[in-house]
């Protein structure tokens, strides 16, 4: 509660209330005042509310108080929820009342606001069926909802544009910059067509210049183009290895696998499933439903105070110490030595409990797989997406390019400001620097004045007394805010001090002879101690004993399978082998000519014999190549020194043609000069 006031007072001392309240002062007004002040913060939230309440009716202003609560969704604490309580302490200024609606709405004041503006245009009037019978106010109450439905709009798109970051006035800046580059552009090609009219044959010139940004433009995009489809080849070729990767894994796949390793991974399968949905997922449901049912149990019993919660912990420690003795009497009781279950049932704990293990390890792995899988479907998603992206044109990058100038501009603007600032920042340190030496003049002068008169030092302890005084009125002021608080805070403290040692007084006489058991139960403690700690020392021994012993047969047992399985693999090879040798040996000493060509032998024979003629086509061809050779080259050599011939001669035609033009210029020039 005092964290709550605390809370509502610095609220209210900030901006836009300005109250200058502390907890006594706040705590101590009228039910009037403290209405009055929550009237002000809802006329804060809604300019409507902005009313004195001494001059309206009781009635009326709880009702307008209620509803504008109402819209805001406020809802009273769980001690309050009864509308007409609510209601009679509001009216009658009951702190229990206003302070919680206070704090709710201190806590989400810029939230209230908005939701106190929205409200204005989307409450939606409540008209009676029978009046919507009429068609004038049906058509009415449909255009008013549609205007509600625009007014969502507009107001989700005045929300994005205003977290969108975008800035009118740099969206201005950059139209102005814009505009003057696009002026200076205008007056540079004035000047340029005026330069360009007193030239003969410019309209060609222009033209020939068109055509020649027309083929770069064009040399662009074929560039463009030509790195557009390397990128699309380098994808296919990408996707083509990927596709033949896969299909090599799936043809090892399909070799390795035999019909006994399928039905035996299938089998395995099989079993896995099943002991996870008999056993495992079983279990997991039923303690996951035991969870719930606990936690509603929880749920509906009502709030436990502290002696509660102390006679739970006493019967939970009670029933352990009961289970404790039980336990111990069972292992007096019986002998595990003579147990000879208890090593089986001591395996059959740990093989539940490796089952299990590897019953989550698969389950994570699955879940595993198939994150990965998913996100392997949105990489390839995205991968598409990306092969259609388009590349930045030409008219993107001249945007860019006007873009970046109109940046230069402004930033040398900027710089021009700040070089100006500088200078006057140099003459405002001159002049501070002026000052502070008038000033130094005049205290040496009123020094030496104070000295005359017999009273040096007379400003400066008026000084040092002005400052004393203020500090000593604001250290006063505190001091009496914080006595008075502290004074109240001690009356707490007594009080509550108080109250604690008369709930403690029986408790006390119960630990007393609490204590006395304790001591009782913790000498009985340790000699139970003494003799578990023995038990279990034999048992442990009994135990490494019989781990090393399985250990060892463990060993032998894998090393006999290895030598088995070796052993009828190697047979099986052997008994291969001598099967092929003895249908080779049949098939050769064979009369039927059919059965002949199935050996071995005289299939690699007429292999042999098909190479032996294709290396003596072969030879022959390079025979032939070679007698040739030196006829082609001198043709080749030949041909070679004609097209170097026709080059020179269309270079000496150009430079022709260009000597040409220019002395016809030259002429021309002439001409007019003698004209002149």
């Amino acid at each position: 509660m005092s964290e709550q006031l605390k809370f509502i007072v610095d609220q209210l001392n900030k901006d836009p209330f300005k109250k200058n309240f502390n907890l006594i002062t706040f705590d101590s007004l009228e039910p009037m005042q403290l209405l009055q002040i929550l009237n002000d913060v809802l006329a804060e939230i809604d300019p409507k509310q902005a009313i004195d309440i001494r001059e309206e009716m009781p009635e009326q202003t709880i009702k307008r108080m209620c509803s504008l609560l109402g819209m805001l969704k406020y809802k009273p604490p769980g001690n309050l929820s009864d509308v007409s309580i609510f209601r009679q302490g509001l009216v009658s200024g009951s702190k229990p009342v206003v302070h919680p609606i206070l704090h709710w709405l201190l806590q989400r004041l810029p939230e209230l606001k908005k939701r106190a503006y929205l409200a204005r245009f989307l409450v939606k009037l409540d008209v009676p069926a029978e009046f919507l019978q009429d068609d004038v106010i049906n058509d009415t109450n449909h255009q008013y909802e549609e205007l509600v439905e625009g007014f969502k709009t507009y107001h989700k798109e005045c929300e994005q544009l205003r977290t969108s970051g975008f800035s009118t006035a740099e969206i201005r800046r950059d139209i102005g910059a814009m505009e003057e580059e696009k002026d200076q552009l205008i007056k540079r090609v004035e000047r340029l067509k005026k330069r360009v009219e007193s030239v003969s044959n410019h309209q060609r010139m222009l033209e020939q210049a068109r055509q020649l940004r027309v083929e770069k433009e064009r040399e662009e995009s074929l560039t463009h183009q030509k790195q557009e489809q390397k990128n699309q080849l380098f994808q296919a070729e990408q996707r083509l290895q990927r596709s033949q990767q896969q299909l090599k894994d799936l043809r090892q796949a399909a070799a390795d696998a035999s019909p006994e390793s399928l039905t035996k991974r299938l089998e395995e399968e099989i079993k896995i499933n099943s002991y996870m949905v008999s056993e495992k997922l079983p279990k997991e449901l039923e303690g996951m439903r035991r969870t719930v049912q606990y936690l509603q149990k929880v749920a509906s019993e009502p709030a436990m105070g502290q002696a509660d919660l102390q006679e739970l912990e006493d019967r939970i420690r009670g029933v352990d110490s009961q289970i404790n003795q039980l336990i111990e009497k069972r292992m007096m009781r019986n002998d595990p030595m003579d147990d000879k279950l208890a090593l089986h049932r001591q395996q059959a704990s740990i093989i539940i409990r490796r089952k299990e293990s590897k019953a989550e390890e698969l389950q994570e792995a699955r879940e595993e797989l198939a994150a990965t899988e998913r996100e392997l479907r949105q990489r390839n998603s995205q991968a598409h997406a990306s092969d259609g992206e388009e590349v930045i044109r030409g008219d993107e990058v001249k945007r860019l390019v006007v873009k970046l100038r109109s940046k230069g501009t402004v930033y040398k603007k900027k710089r021009q400001e700040l070089a100006e600032l500088k200078a006057e920042y140099g003459v405002l340190q001159r002049t501070e620097e002026i000052l502070k030496q008038r000033h130094e003049t005049v205290q040496q002068k009123l020094q030496i004045l104070e000295a005359e008169k017999g009273i040096s030092g007379y400003s400066t302890t008026q000084e040092e007394l002005e400052r004393v005084s203020a500090i000593k009125s604001e250290l006063d002021e505190k001091k009496g805010r914080t006595l008075d608080d502290m004074s109240e805070m001690v009356k707490k403290l007594n009080s509550m001090i108080a109250d604690k040692k008369t709930a403690l007084a029986p408790v006390i006489k119960e630990l007393r002879s609490l204590r006395q058991q304790c001591q009782v139960l913790s000498q009985e403690y340790e000699e139970k101690k003494v003799q578990y700690e023995s038990c279990t020392a034999g048992l442990e021994s009994n135990r490494s004993k019989l781990e090393q012993e399985v250990k060892v047969l463990r060993e032998e047992t894998a090393q006999d399978e290895n030598r088995y399985h070796y052993l009828n693999a190697m047979s099986e090879i052997i008994e291969m082998q001598i099967q092929r040798a003895a249908e080779e040996m049949k098939a050769y000493v064979s009369s039927d000519p059919q059965e002949k060509k199935k050996a071995i032998r005289d299939v690699y024979m007429k292999n042999i014999s098909e190479q032996e003629l294709l290396g003596k086509k072969l030879r022959e061809k390079q025979k032939v190549v070679r007698e040739s050779h030196a006829a082609n080259m001198e043709q080749m050599k030949l041909w070679l020194d004609l097209e170097q011939l026709m080059e020179c001669k269309r270079q000496c035609f150009i430079r022709a043609q260009s000597q040409a033009s220019i002395g016809q210029v030259i002429q021309e020039g002439g001409e007019d000069r003698l004209v002149l």
